[in-house]
């Protein structure tokens, strides 16, 4: 009999909840039984298939306790338990991003001890043969300096204000790998079944048709290999001409392969961490999944709306809870210098707002103005951690308002003699801006479709629009860009998101 790996010393499992615990075993081991002494609760196992689970009733919160597996004469203990919240930190590199890299790193990483929050990582495989070995070094992590440094900073912060406010232990499981598209984070069947989404496999089919096994990892660690130097070679280079241009690094170091070629060791794969990853740590259970991505996905910013609800359906049925809670960060403001603007963030954007909009128990933290120009990836985590516990106290634990939680928003929009009122949802008490340019980013077109810059003029709940070139205005749009300064704001210093009227 063994336990997952997501169960060890110092974990946290999930309060008023039905607990699931589970594991593998040998098919001639028939019963196995679970329990809390100190919190008096206990369940038998069902055995079925060389896996076991047993499921413990709801628990109150306690700091510290004993969980215990037995099995005939064997009897496994896992100690200083706490029964608190649990969430999943998932996502690509935004999510990744650890503490000790965030610009509050040295503030944190000395007080972080203090806070009663703890972390498991999920370990990082890209083939199923590499978790054994992964798992032994795997185990739930106290909060301390050395330890916290490689936590997810995101996740972190989020569990610090909601720890503090809940007064209760938070646990947080990092499952997230930079540069990932949500599809690696997805079952085949998934991505099968919505023809849009499709793509995806059909791709990574056919670019692995006709080759072996072997064939592809010889590939994959030859990609890795010429990848590490080509990387230390692109380090050597920022470093001796901080401000150089993307295309002349390539002039010098050469072409940069990532994300390598398709094929069963490539972790971008579909489908390929949700194999090694995902099902690791399912059915943990949890209050619910906190999911930063969609950076990786800006390629088919089209389906991304379909590939996000496709996940939370996956990840539901797998956690067997169809009321998991999602909180989605939508994706702050970034491009690259030297790369145009082909607006693909304000289309993700949009897709993770409709899913919001659209799929029950689900939160969406505005971060618009977390972002850098020309930094994929900001250095300051805590408001995104911020807002995501904003979203918590909301749509989770109905203990603050959305009007606390929540930006202003377009609700609505109609025209009036040349003019559109954009009506805005969540204003009543107000808009803020940082400085006189605060309301740009608006824009206006007629039949033609054409776009132009709108003058905007706020009439609560109205904002009006105007524009010389725009007699009769059809559709409007605000800050439908990639990258944009932000500067227009609700009272409790949320922004407003960007929107477009003509969404087809």
């Amino acid at each position: 009999m063994k336990a997952a790996a997501v169960f060890s010393d110092n974990m946290v499992l999930q309060r008023g909840r039905n607990v699931r615990i589970f594991g593998t075993c040998n098919n001639n081991e028939k019963t196995i039984t679970v329990s809390v002494p100190q919190l008096s609760v206990s369940a038998a196992a069902v055995i079925k298939d060389g896996r076991w689970e047993a499921v413990l009733p709801p628990m109150t919160e306690c700091d510290s306790c004993t969980l215990e597996i037995t099995c005939g004469a064997i009897k496994k203990v896992f100690r200083n338990v706490a029964v608190g919240e649990v969430w999943l930190a998932a996502g690509q590199s935004n999510m990744e991003y650890e503490l000790r890299n965030d610009k509050n790193n040295i503030r944190e990483l000395v007080n972080c001890s203090e806070e009663n929050v703890r972390f498991y990582y999920t370990p990082k495989c890209s083939m199923t043969k590499e978790l054994a070995e992964a798992e032994k070094n795997s185990g739930w992590a106290l909060p301390s300096a050395e330890n916290s440094a490689s936590w997810s900073a995101v996740g972190y912060y989020f569990a610090k204000e909601l720890s503090q406010r809940l007064g209760v232990t938070v646990g947080i499981i990092g499952c997230n790998w930079g540069g990932t598209s949500a599809s690696a984070w997805l079952s085949r069947r998934y991505l099968e079944q919505d023809s849009r989404l499709r793509p995806y496999i059909d791709e990574y089919d056919k670019a692995v048709a006709g080759r072996s096994r072997d064939e592809m990892i010889a590939e994959y660690d030859e990609y890795s290999e010429y990848q590490e130097k080509w990387q230390e070679r692109v380090n050597a280079c920022f470093a001796e001409q901080p401000d150089i241009k993307w295309d002349e690094v390539l002039a010098k170091c050469g072409e940069n392969r990532y994300p390598g070629p398709h094929g069963i060791k490539n972790p971008m794969r579909p489908c390929g961490l949700y194999e090694t990853m995902v099902s690791r740590i399912a059915p943990y259970t949890l209050q619910g999944v906190l999911w930063y991505q969609g950076e990786s996905d800006d390629h088919r910013p089209d389906t991304y709306e379909f590939l996000l609800k496709a996940l939370i359906e996956n990840w539901r049925s797998d956690w067997k809870d169809d009321e998991l809670s999602f909180l989605i960060v939508q994706l702050p403001m970034f491009r690259y210098e030297d790369i145009p603007d082909n607006q693909s963030w304000a289309l993700i954007r949009e897709a993770q707002e409709r899913v919001f909009r659209t799929v029950r128990n689900t939160g969406l933290a505005v971060c618009l103005d977390c972002g850098e120009f020309n930094n994929i990836h900001p250095a300051d985590k805590e408001p995104v951690g911020h807002r995501l516990y904003l979203q918590a106290m909301s749509e989770v634990y109905l203990q603050m308002s959305r009007g606390e939680s929540m930006p202003p928003y377009c609700d609505s929009y109609e025209v009036k003699d040349g003019i559109m009122l954009i009506h805005l949802g969540n204003c009543e008490k107000g808009l803020g801006g940082k400085d006189e340019h605060c309301l740009e980013g608006f824009e206006l077109a007629g039949s033609d479709g054409v776009y132009h810059n709108a003058q905007a003029k706020v009439s609560l709940p109205y904002i009006e629009l105007s524009c010389p070139e725009v007699k009769t205005p059809v559709s409007a749009r605000f800050k439908w860009t990639n990258y944009a300064d932000v500067g227009l704001f609700g009272v409790n210093g949320l922004p407003l998101p960007p929107f477009r009227t003509d969404r087809s």
